[in-house]
Formats: C-alpha cells, sequence, structure tokens
C-alpha cells in the first residue's frame, strides 16, 4: 500500500474528520500513565517479551552493567565521517564533541563537528530505496505491519517544509561528572558535556505524515524504529532502536527532518530522515527511521522501560516514568586544564541550554563558587536551543583555578550544586567545576589546548 493510493485531507482542514484534534501534550500526565500502564502490563511491548523486559530492569535497577551491542551490519569503522582527536573524544561507538572546537563556530553546530551516538553503528543507505511505512492499529483500517502505507523520499520532500533550530542531547550528556565531581558510581558512557548539538533542521512535520496516512481517533501512541542494526544485550536482540511518543507531542512540534544545516542530513546522524523531537531527551530522535507504528494501545520498548527511565535510592522502586524533557546545563568553550597568563584581560565564553524554556540567566564564578557575576547573553532566549555568553576575567595569582557556569532558564528553573543520582547517569544538570591554571608571565594555551 503506497502513500499514493492514501487520499488527500479535506482542502482547508488540514487533517481527516476522524483524526483526533491537536492539544499541547501534557507530558507529566502521560508519564505517570503510561508508568502505570507499564507496571499493570496494560501495555503492547512487540518484539520484546514482557519477561525479558522485566530481567532488563532488574538488572538496571541494580545498577549492573549490561552487555555491549553484538555486531552491526553498517559501516566500517562504526562512524563514517572523520574524527580528528582535536574535535572529538571516541567512546566506543560513539564520539564527543571538544568544547573547545565549538569557539567562534556560530549559533549552530557544524554537521562535521555534530557529536555521533549511536547504539550499533551507522548504517549507509541509498534515499532512492528508502521507504517509510506507517502502520498500526491507529490508523484507519489498521494495517499490519507486512502491508503498510509507504512514503518515499520524493514523497515527503513534496509536502509542506519547515525549518527549525533545534538541540539534539544525549539523556547521558554529563554522566561522567556523577563520578568525576560528585564520586557516584553510574553505568554507561562516560560523556563529558559534549554530547549535545544544535542544528537548523529541515523537514516535513510528523503531523502532515500521520494525518495523510489515515489517523484514527482511537491513536493513543506513536513509536518510530531505526535501520541501524539489532541491538544486541545479554546475548538476546532487542531488536532495532524504537521508542514510543505520546500522539499529542507527535501532533505538536515533531519533524521528519531530511536536511541539517543546508545539506542532506549525514549518514552519522540519521541520513536519509530522521525523527527529531524537539526539547526530548536524544533517544527520542530516532535517527535513520525506517517505520511509524500507530497504536491504538499504549506502547513500550526497552528504550521506555529498562533503559532511559531514573532507578536508585532517589527515585520510586520501580523506577521513574520515561525520560522526556532534558535538563538544564552550561559549558565553557574551553579545554579542561586550559591555562592563563596571570593579570591578562580575558573573556570566557560558553553557552547554556534547558529542555524546558529558554534560558533567562547565567551566572559565572571564577574563583570556585565564592562570588558570581551576570554573563552577557548573546542570543534572545528561545526554547530547544542553547543560549551563548560571555564575561570578562582578569586572571589573578598563579595556581589552579575552578570556573563555574549556573544557568536560570524561563521556567525558573537553576542548576544545582549537586545532582541527584541515578544508577545509569542520566540528566545530570549540576554546576560543573572547569578547571584552569593560572600561569605567570605572558605563556599560555589557546581554548583548544589543555588536558584531553
Amino acid at each position: 500500500m503506497t502513500a499514493s493510493a492514501v487520499p488527500s485531507p479535506p482542502p482547508g482542514t488540514g487533517l481527516d474528520a476522524s483524526a483526533p484534534r491537536t492539544f499541547p501534550p501534557d507530558e507529566n500526565a502521560y508519564d505517570r500513565r503510561r508508568l502505570r500502564q507499564w507496571i499493570t502490563g496494560d501495555a503492547t511491548a512487540g518484539g520484546v517479551s514482557r519477561r525479558r523486559l522485566l530481567t532488563l530492569l532488574a538488572a538496571t535497577t541494580a545498577a549492573t552493567a549490561l552487555p555491549g551491542a553484538g555486531p552491526a551490519r553498517a559501516a566500517d569503522p562504526t562512524i563514517v565521517k572523520p574524527l580528528p582527536p582535536e574535535w572529538f573524544v571516541r567512546r566506543g561507538t560513539n564520539a564527543e564533541t571538544r568544547w573547545e572546537a565549538l569557539r567562534g563556530t556560530g549559533h549552530h553546530t557544524p554537521n562535521e563537528l555534530f557529536f555521533v551516538r549511536n547504539h550499533t553503528a551507522t548504517p549507509v543507505l541509498d534515499a532512492h530505496d528508502w521507504r517509510l511505512r506507517l502502520w498500526g492499529s491507529g490508523l484507519r483500517g489498521a494495517p499490519g505491519e507486512d502491508r503498510p502505507l509507504e512514503f518515499g523520499y520524493d514523497d515527503l520532500r513534496a509536502l509542506p517544509a519547515v525549518t527549525r533550530t533545534v538541540a539534539v542531547e544525549c539523556a547521558g550528556n554529563g554522566r561522567g561528572h556523577y563520578t568525576s565531581q560528585q564520586g557516584e558510581t553510574v553505568s554507561g558512557t562516560a560523556w563529558g558535556l559534549g554530547a549535545i548539538g544544535v542544528a537548523r533542521w529541515r523537514g516535513v512535520r510528523l503531523a502532515d505524515v500521520l494525518r495523510r496516512a489515515g489517523l484514527s481517533s482511537s491513536a493513543v501512541d506513536v513509536q518510530p524504529r531505526g535501520l541501524d542494526a539489532e541491538y544486541v544485550s545479554g546475548g538476546e536482540s532487542l531488536g532495532r532502536v524504537r521508542r514510543p511518543l505520546p500522539l499529542a507531542k507527535a501532533l505538536d512540534d515533531v519533524l521528519l527532518a531530511y536536511e541539517m544545516n543546508g545539506e542532506p542530513v549525514p549518514y552519522d546522524h540519521g541520513y536519509p530522515v530522521r525523527v527529531l523531537v524537539p526539547s526530548w531527551v536524544g533517544i527520542a530522535s530516532i535517527k535513520w527511521v525506517g517505520d511509524i507504528e500507530v497504536s491504538a494501545r499504549p506502547l513500550f520498548s526497552p528504550w521506555n522501560t529498562a533503559f532511559y527511565r531514573l532507578f536508585g535510592p532517589a527515585h520510586p522502586p520501580e523506577g521513574s516514568a520515561p525520560l522526556t524533557r532534558q535538563t538544564l546545563k552550561s559549558a565553557f568553550e574551553l579545554a579542561s586544564g586550559a591555562t592563563f597568563p596571570a593579570g591578562e584581560r580575558q573573556v570566557l565564553h560558553g553557552r547554556s541550554w534547558s529542555g524546558a524554556g529558554a534560558v533567562a540567566r547565567v551566572d559565572v564564578s571564577t574563583d570556585g563558587g565564592a562570588s558570581w557575576r551576570p554573563a552577557r547573553l548573546h542570543d534572545d532566549g528561545r526554547a530547544g536551543t542553547w543560549t551563548r555568553w560571555s564575561v570578562p576575567w582578569t586572571p589573578g595569582a598563579p595556581g589552579p583555578a575552578q570556573l563555574l557556569a549556573r544557568a536560570t532558564d524561563t521556567a525558573g528553573r537553576r542548576q544545582p550544586d549537586i545532582a541527584v543520582p541515578n544508577t545509569q547517569g542520566y540528566l545530570f544538570d549540576a554546576v560543573v567545576r572547569h578547571p584552569v591554571t593560572v600561569v605567570r608571565g605572558a605563556r599560555s594555551t589557546p581554548a583548544g589546548e589543555g588536558t584531553p
């Protein structure tokens, strides 16, 4: 069944009369409801048994390190683009952007500098052969996975396009600081703060595609699935990466993006088409999307049950609701351990961002937190992206120093001194202590040099 066989919505309405109305998503209510449904078993989790999900959940709750992914039939090495060490820290199948490499790059992260988060390896796909398949009980006629509605690459590009500047950030960004700064033991990739990037994305609204596919009034969840290799844990395949969205979010601001900073989305970032879910944890923005299940029942996958939830003493015994919005963070565009000459005026640069709203204020301390002063903001505050800032500093006596940046957003949240820990190290939001050294004389290192 192809998209061309699907009748278009009546002119001027934008959707079929039987489709649900769009309201701003009540994400907190959705999270609480899905958590109850998961606990009681009132949900669908295709491809993985509930017993297997509970086994994974038990390992997660106990902070047991989960086995890594098995071999992937994809690009070799696992990331296609070059990863020069002055730009990236390689972390297994992932690559973290060095903050000093972003100095002077402008608001948007260049594609070549954008971080890479892969569960397996980057697949090299052909846009001419690619199809987006939609199926499930939440579409009119309930087409099965074996008889989906299909959209080709050109079909998507023929639909009305929108362009948005949006950040993509891994839920584990900052995870390494749980250990290095707070002494906590957590599992997962020990990211610094470089698992984030901001790009100008162009694509089609997921809402438009769902409506053209025949969205039913019974639909409740939408689950995109990627075309990368299956993820293997404990010797068992969990299938390809997938994670459900509430219908209200899918109809609100989610994009199917085919351009990134004016170019086709690069292989490592989801070519030919990826999902883009503004302000939510990066796992929701499925790369290399191949199919979307639209369901009249709640959907679950390992990526919103065993993974991407909060476990630990500070959280409910059964774990938190699935993660959605990102936290508040700040970073200096500066290498760790950079040196500065004593008595010479400097200008420190950085960026702050929040998943709950725009950045309203940034305060900086150059004396380890003893005193604070406001930074100058260089961008108008906008939700879904970061705000660049700067502050002057004249280093004093030679010796080690710590630079701190603390953001406040328009939702009233302010970065805390200590992040509430969880076993998988998600959503680190504390003020990060950035070490530098003040030296005598004119000797200094540029922002791009210091401790790797």
